[in-house]
């Protein structure tokens, strides 16, 4: 994996961890962190030594939303500059969200506005109980566009309404209650999650788990559920055939550990 200036990627045990790097601006996002970003959930998605990846922020903040010096600098923009500026941050949500490895977002301090995109896009969200949290976008005339696909997955559209009319702040057992994340702690127990669920995935196949991602995408996005029944039907008759489907009904009728498990 090649060096970042405004993100590090750290692969430990078969966990990769993206940190956003910019601590002494609260993680705040700009359009080289976003481009690093996306560059590095790429290669990702090709490396088959990272089995689970995590996303984590430096300092005292997950993520404080855009950096001023940014948002000074996209406000000079016209259309055709704001419009392609635009399409790389949304590219930036959903290169996480269709991350075929199992993605955990690790949130403590703040997340604000586009940093709600990149919790969001991930399938699991994990934070402290003071975490802050605020779709702040209105404040400043505009809307939380790029991100609203995500987060409106997970909050559904009344959650949204309420979250992102208002701009108001939250703490993270409000942001629990909408789903916004799956759930929050105490900050001395957040660590102790994240290594539960870790561990539960790594007991999971991995062609099996983007077989799942695959499958969840698919139906939630492109098909109709007519044309969902073959979709199904011939990714678990692929499934079954692979060569982890045997490995993994094999042990189970054997009883023994899968090699996915057993292999370190």
């Amino acid at each position: 994996m090649k060096t970042y200036q405004n993100i590090e990627f750290e692969l430990k045990k078969k966990v990769g961890t993206v940190w956003l790097n910019r601590p002494e601006k609260h993680n705040a996002m700009n359009a080289e962190m976003i481009s690093e970003i996306i560059d590095c959930y790429e290669n990702i998605n090709e490396m088959p030594e990272v089995r689970i990846v995590l996303l984590r922020g430096r300092g005292k903040s997950f993520c404080a939303g855009a950096d001023l010096n940014y948002m000074k600098g996209i406000a000079q923009f016209g259309f055709e500059e704001n419009y392609e500026d635009s399409l790389n941050l949304a590219k930036c949500f959903n290169v996480i969200y269709t991350c075929k490895k199992p993605t955990i977002a690790v949130v403590q301090g703040a997340a604000i506005g586009g940093a709600n995109g990149l919790l969001a896009a991930c399938d699991f969200v994990y934070c402290e109980d003071e975490t802050k949290f605020a779709f702040a976008e209105v404040k400043l005339g505009i809307a939380p566009a790029t991100i609203s696909p995500y987060v409106n997955k997970r909050i559904g559209e009344y959650g949204s309404r309420d979250l992102m009319l208002t701009g108001r702040r939250f703490l993270g057992k409000e942001a629990e209650k909408y789903k916004l994340v799956n759930k929050s702690l105490p900050a001395a127990e957040l660590e102790e999650q994240i290594n539960l669920t870790v561990k539960f995935l790594m007991t999971s196949g991995p062609d099996a788990m983007a077989a799942v991602k695959k499958l969840i995408y698919t139906i939630s996005n492109k098909l109709s559920f007519e044309d969902s029944i073959d979709f199904t039907a011939r990714m678990i008759a692929d499934l079954r055939a692979s060569k982890e489907g045997q490995e993994g009904m094999a042990s189970f009728l054997e009883k023994r550990k899968p090699n996915w498990v057993t292999n370190k």
